[in-house]
């Protein structure tokens, strides 16, 4: 047995050159034992023997090394041996890293996990106190406990962030210490912890009124703040009591909250779109009741409202989604590329569009610029709600025998949801009022299909409209 003692300070980097060097001669895991410091010596173990014979070159994914330099940083005494084990595997192409079916390399980043945990609650829990100020720099120090062997990982971070003081943060191991812009580290000799300093009362008394007892969840917060940190914590101690009386200051809270003044509710309510009164008359009426609907914001970028045309009492009614850019311009439903489509298709069926009632779910275009461009944009749920107003005033003029819902919007509106279009196709429905309606796609869809899959599916979509039609008869 080979035996490698790495030194208190900078085991990490040490343990990276003899795992190296031990590995570019291939010398097997098994055959070697790790320790740091002077501990108890392996009784098996030889005496260090020169390395000789040739070796090879050892490369291993960025990833794999920083992910190794971190999982070396935990407290279990076994990390030496398992890294080097995992670093020939991977050298050896026997291990990717990164495997979690491999148990060494499965515990390797579990252990990785946990470090950084830990380094993160170290940056977050680190309090600092004040000392007397050395050579002009102010002078700070501080106690930490941590889980893991994390100092010379995780101090780094104060030092960039704290740069123009000077510091120590004691662990019950190693000492950092941050003196002139220089970092360097020491055995800790025995536990010194700082006194507390002015600044200590102030901080509590800040952390006591910030504490929310409203929004508290004591499972959450011990979870991001463990137990076993608390000790170390200046505001500590007072957490117990801000839990225990949490419930009675959020009743608190709520008594003392401000009641908004009259005048200002008024105001603020005559801003607020005013719902609609109870539409009634002829479908030409509606259309021009609808010309200034606000009910939902479409109606701000579009040109004008697109309302529904044909004969009131149509026994057939067509719905697709919603008006498109040349539908918003012209302000009839059904007249860009998509109705064009549309109108080809039904005269192949049979349909003659003069005799059927031709709207949308949503009566005003959503689009997104793009330059001088207005590219579509979905309508969603809120907007497909607000407009069903509208189409429900439609229907009930028309009365139609049935409807053709056309595209996944078209279905949302009138049977309450657009999900699997592709599975409902060609099949009936019936609406909540019991009126039949037959499930199709929406002519934008076969628009936007490739062109070699553009004729099938226009044949499919006039076939849907045959069985449409031959329902009606």
């Amino acid at each position: 047995m080979r035996a490698v003692v790495l030194p208190r300070l900078g085991t990490v980097a040490a343990w990276r050159k003899e795992a190296r060097e031990l590995a570019q001669h291939g010398v097997p895991a098994e055959t070697v034992t790790w320790r740091v410091g002077d501990g108890e010596a392996d009784l098996f173990a030889a005496p260090p023997a020169p390395l000789d014979g040739p070796t090879r070159e050892i490369r291993l994914p960025r990833e794999a090394v920083s992910g190794l330099q971190t999982a070396l940083c935990h407290s279990d005494p076994e990390r030496f041996a398992r890294g080097y084990a995992v670093l020939l595997a991977l050298s050896e192409g026997r291990l990717r890293w990164g495997d979690r079916a491999d148990p060494a390399m499965r515990k390797t980043l579990e252990q990785e996990k946990s470090v950084r945990r830990d380094i993160h609650k170290m940056h977050a829990f680190v309090r600092f106190r004040e000392l007397p100020p050395q050579e002009g720099r102010r002078a700070f120090g501080a106690w930490f406990e941590p889980e893991h062997h994390i100092v010379e990982a995780g101090t780094p971070f104060f030092a960039k962030r704290f740069g123009d003081m000077d510091w120590v943060i004691a662990t019950p191991e190693l000492t950092a210490h941050f003196i002139d812009g220089a970092l360097s580290f020491t055995e800790t000799e025995a536990e010194s912890r700082p006194p507390e300093d002015a600044t200590e009362a102030l901080w509590r008394t800040y952390y006591t009124n910030i504490f929310n007892p409203a929004r508290l969840m004591v499972k959450a917060m011990q979870s991001e703040m463990p137990k076993k940190y608390w000790k170390n914590l200046p505001e500590a101690d007072l957490i117990p009591g801000l839990i225990r009386g949490a419930q009675g200051r959020a009743a608190e809270m709520q008594a003392r909250m401000p009641t908004e003044p009259p005048k200002r509710r008024e105001a603020v309510a005559r801003m607020l779109p005013q719902p609609e009164q109870a539409a009634a008359g002829s479908l030409e009426e509606l259309h021009q009741q609808a010309e200034a609907c606000t009910r939902c914001p479409l109606h701000g970028p579009a040109t004008q409202v697109v309302f529904g045309e044909g004969p009131p009492d149509a026994a057939l009614m067509i719905v697709g989604e919603q008006p498109g850019d040349r539908e918003d311009l012209v302000g009839r439903p059904f007249v860009g590329p998509a109705g064009q489509l549309f109108d080809e298709e039904a005269e192949k069926a049979g349909l003659d569009r003069r005799q059927v009632y031709v709207t949308n779910a949503v009566k005003h275009f959503k689009f997104a610029p793009r330059g001088k461009r207005r590219i579509h944009s979905k309508p969603d749920a809120g907007e497909v709600t607000a407009c069903r107003w509208w189409l429900d005033l439609e229907r009930e003029r028309v009365k139609p025998k049935l409807i053709v819902a056309m595209g996944a919007t078209a279905c949302l509106s009138i049977t309450g949801s657009g999900a699997n279009l592709l599975k409902r196709r060609g099949q009936f429905e019936t609406a909540p009022d019991g009126t039949p309606v037959f499930v199709t796609v929406h002519p934008s869809y076969i628009l936007r299909l490739p062109e070699e899959a553009k004729a099938a599916e226009r044949q499919r979509f006039c076939d849907d409209l045959k069985t449409a039609l031959a329902s009606l008869a």
